[in-house]
């Protein structure tokens, strides 16, 4: 199987496992902890993890150069992306989550054109606005009376910053994932996010009863530090290595299919006509950014 076969299969799996995540994390918030705990929960497992795992692979001593672009990676990647995605699912639903996150390639675009001029086409400037719309659709007038969501447009909204700032992450950790072993890199990155949100995250962990926690909670907790974060960035880095951070960005087509489908499957969440429209509308104007341009001869 050849390197870019391998690394679609890793940005799928990745895919797939964010698309789980959505209603697996939810059932937990705000009855056990809350968003920013469970980040502190997260960035700490994974920090672990990766620096356990790390002793076993060979090591490239990182550039003095480069420390900058990863403080700002980490406090993309691993501090405003979790700690906004956390908190808005514990503000949300699950199906609110698994359609704004689709927003990723509409950002990545645009964030492309800003910082390394990738050439605009009326077309995905089309879909970058019906992108907005959709989500814009989803703050206003998707609001639901829900014990387990207590501030939905604001917890979309969080959505939004999560989504703009895993964009930027993707666009900046590039160079840095085809320098260095993913292990070596992600055991800075997190170790860094973790200090970079321990002040935010601290009070929150520290409020959860954790003698009395039911199985139910802690396997979730272990699906959302082992899957979610341990194995998602470090297949999403890998495939960095053989794919453009516009064709990962692609691979959040599937997110709302997997999230919805399971959110309904387990009675989590509801499918309505707002959502619908919302989706429909952010997934057209992804196709749009998305869809390989072709010069006319």
């Amino acid at each position: 199987m050849d390197k870019r076969t391998l690394a679609l299969l890793a940005a799928l799996g990745a895919t797939t496992i964010y698309g789980l995540n959505h209603t697996i994390a939810k059932a937990v918030m705000p009855t056990y902890i809350q968003g920013f705990g469970f980040i502190h929960v997260r960035l700490l497992g994974a920090t672990v993890l990766f620096w356990l795992v790390s002793f076993f692979v060979r090591s490239k001593r990182i550039d003095k150069a480069d420390w900058g672009r990863i403080l700002l990676c980490a406090f993309l990647g691993m501090g405003i992306n979790m700690l906004s995605f956390f908190k808005g699912l514990e503000l949300s639903t699950p199906i609110n989550s698994s359609v704004l996150i689709t927003m990723t390639p509409i950002l990545v675009f645009t964030f492309s054109a800003i910082l390394i001029k990738e050439r605009l086409v009326l077309r995905k400037v089309v879909g970058v606005v019906l992108g907005l719309i959709g989500a814009l659709v989803l703050i206003l007038f998707g609001h639901e009376l829900r014990a387990d969501a207590p501030n939905i447009p604001l917890g979309n909204m969080l959505f939004l910053a999560n989504t703009a700032a895993f964009g930027l992450y993707l666009i900046l950790v590039k160079p840095l994932s085809a320098k260095y072993n993913a292990v070596h890199l992600l055991k800075w990155l997190f170790l860094i996010g973790f200090i970079i949100s321990f002040p935010v995250t601290q009070k929150e962990f520290n409020e959860v009863s954790w003698a009395s926690l039911p199985f139910d909670a802690v396997w979730r907790f272990g699906f959302v530090v082992v899957g979610t974060t341990f194995l998602t960035y470090l297949l999403n880095v890998y495939a960095l290595k053989q794919l453009k951070a516009s064709t990962i960005g692609v691979f959040t087509y599937l997110q709302p299919l997997v999230g919805i489908g399971y959110a309904i499957a387990v009675g989590a969440d509801a499918f309505t006509s707002t959502k619908a429209i919302a989706s429909v509308v952010v997934l057209f104007g992804v196709y749009l950014v998305t869809k390989k341009y072709e010069a006319k001869a």
